[in-house]
């Protein structure tokens, strides 16, 4: 596979989070962290020289603006770490940190280059701790992180552009599929601990969606439309593992800290039954060429749909505006099939999470 699509930025899920988790509170608003790739990026590679960004049209052709700038649509927009804005009080909203290529392990989205790894949006983070410490002092710093909600958003590169990326990569030379989900659960633990060290206490962590059933891999490896069976394998075997993973750490550390959010499922519904949300597909990406839109980047010469509601998927990789507002909806609101062990709503609405 070339060079991957998966990676560009796409940022409609973290904003209307941010948006939602806003219109839940009563009390002053919470600040807001992220984390991770592509999915939940919202600038940061737009400062950096790498192919993994989507700062060029049609991306943000819905915002405001009309422009791909990454802009929140509420009155406090959360501000890319790397943003010279992101300065004063603008530090007390919350800050992202994500970064379009990354994964959970640190050679996932070598072919980028100049990315912002996981390590290094933790030391951003720190680094962010303590210039807000110098603004506001070193408790109320703190009490504003263990405050904070925070997403973490990654682990699909790690199959889609490293165990995947090519046939017989490096990775699925050293493991087996499922001995290789072991070794991304192992690490992601290790990531989740580091946020807790880091004084995090209220954090959202979302699985992979579907990766079989993307635009991009029905165009490069289904010949009848069908979603690629290894790659839906390894969503299957990893999202219950990152469930039973967080249920143990929240046993270990003798709190609710960690919240799963099952996105597989939620996908799955309207991929399964699109027109049952108003899509009147979930195979064909809005924005693309070749079969499915699915081939390439989404650029200005790109096909591009003339209602985005009515797609499933915005470009190869990432969903519409409208299927992330089902996502969220979800996250915030929906049962136990697809949030464990609570919903974000029950999340936010806990005050007795101990601070230590």
């Amino acid at each position: 596979m070339a060079s991957s699509p998966a990676l560009v930025s796409w940022l409609v899920l973290v904003l209307t989070l941010a948006m939602a988790v806003s219109t839940t509170q009563v009390e002053a608003a919470r600040a807001f962290f992220v984390f991770g790739d592509s999915l939940v990026d919202n600038g940061n590679n737009n400062y950096l020289a790498t192919t993994a960004r989507a700062d060029s049209p049609p991306y943000g052709i819905d915002t405001p603006s009309r422009r791909p700038t990454g802009e929140a649509l509420g009155s406090e927009p959360l501000l890319p770490y790397l943003s010279p804005a992101l300065n004063g009080d603008r530090l007390l909203v919350g800050a992202n940190f994500a970064s379009a290529g990354i994964g959970i392990l640190n050679d996932t989205g070598i072919q980028f280059i100049n990315i912002i790894r996981m390590f290094r949006q933790f030391e951003y983070f720190q680094e962010y701790q303590g210039r807000l410490a110098n603004l506001i002092g070193t408790t109320e710093a703190q009490r504003i992180v263990s405050e904070a909600l925070i997403l973490i958003t990654v682990g699909g590169n790690d199959f889609v552009n490293n165990y995947f990326l090519v046939p017989f990569s490096a990775r699925s030379r050293q493991f087996s599929l499922p001995d290789y989900v072991r070794y991304l659960i192992s690490e992601y633990r290790k990531l989740l601990m580091r946020l807790y060290e880091l004084g995090a206490r209220k954090v959202l962590v979302t699985g992979t969606g579907p990766l079989g059933c993307v635009p991009a891999e029905l165009a490069m490896r289904s010949p009848n439309g069908q979603c690629a069976a290894e790659l839906q394998r390894a969503a299957g075997l990893f999202n219950p593992q990152l469930v039973q993973m967080i249920n143990g750490l929240n046993s270990d550390l003798g709190a609710n800290v960690f919240i799963a959010a099952n996105t597989q499922q939620q996908t799955n519904d309207f991929i399964s039954n699109p027109g049952a949300f108003g899509f009147t597909t979930s195979k064909i990406a809005c924005c693309g060429q070749g079969p499915y839109n699915g081939l390439g980047l989404c650029t200005i010469a790109s096909n591009l749909c003339p209602n985005r509601d009515l797609y499933a998927f915005w470009d190869p990789f990432h969903p519409s505006e409208k299927a992330n507002k089902i996502i969220v909806n979800m996250i915030l609101r929906g049962s136990t099939n697809y949030m464990s062990p609570m919903n974000l709503s029950t999340l936010l609405a806990l005050d007795t999470i101990p601070r230590t």
